[in-house]
């Protein structure tokens, strides 16, 4: 019977022990944590963009991803559905996360195939579509820092992170630790490529939970603004 006691002991600790380690391991030490890089400022905000359920849809104070579905935003139901199980579900209970989907005005069907969609099972209050004309979408697109163009329908499959500020945030240096022992090339990561599940599941949504450890610790009065261990070695490969 004792025997039997501790048995059940153990596994209820182990039970209840375990999903707090898991969540000890999501975010950073503060010894080891490293902020997501600025690499652009300045991005403009959508005041004047229509939302489809909001009286007012801003970027400004909230951690945004931001993605472009163009004309026919049905036709990217793949890169939607990603962004959805991959980052949405994900953050959706983090405050002032938002998921903001620019279209042209005139897409307002399609749009609505394209919840029925992916709202399967929820109502997706933190997930947004702005619409606004082709002119406004551009201009909004020619303040991001992009290494791709719109397609002529105005879609993107890559999308950005733009923080509470209207910075948007990446990686300076988006090799991981290995490449950058293996002396590989730099490279910058600007935007996340939602047709490329590892890309997202991974490398943004790791950067998206270091922008909520980076404003945790900013309430905290903890946050140091200091130079990243990616900069450093960025630094030390070009001298």
């Amino acid at each position: 019977m004792n025997a039997t006691k501790i048995k059940r002991n153990v596994v209820l600790g182990i039970l209840f022990f375990l999903p707090v380690a898991f969540l000890l391991m999501l975010y950073p030490a503060k010894h080891n944590y490293e902020p997501l890089n600025i690499v652009n400022k300045n991005v403009s905000d959508i005041e004047n963009f229509t939302s489809d359920g909001l009286d007012s849809l801003l970027l400004k104070d909230h951690i945004s991803v931001l993605g472009f579905l163009g004309k026919t935003p049905l036709k990217k139901t793949i890169a939607a559905s990603n962004l959805k199980e991959l980052v949405y579900d994900k953050f959706k209970g983090f405050k002032k996360f938002q998921i903001v989907i620019v279209v042209p005005k005139g897409s307002e069907e399609d749009v609505k195939a394209l919840k029925n969609e992916i709202n399967t099972y929820e109502d997706l209050k933190f997930w947004h579509y702005a619409f606004a004309t082709e002119g406004e979408i551009k201009m909004l697109f020619n303040t991001l820092n992009s290494d791709e163009s719109l397609a002529d329908d105005l879609s993107l499959n890559s999308v950005f992170i733009i923080d509470k500020d209207l910075n948007q945030r990446g990686r300076i240096d988006g090799r991981t630790e290995r490449e950058i022992e293996d002396k590989k090339p730099a490279f910058s990561v600007v935007s996340y490529n939602t047709i490329e599940v590892a890309e997202i599941k991974n490398m943004m949504s790791d950067d998206v939970r270091i922008l909520f450890t980076e404003y945790r610790q900013k309430r905290k009065g903890n946050f140091d603004d200091s130079n990243t261990r990616r900069n450093k070695d960025l630094k030390g490969t070009n001298e």
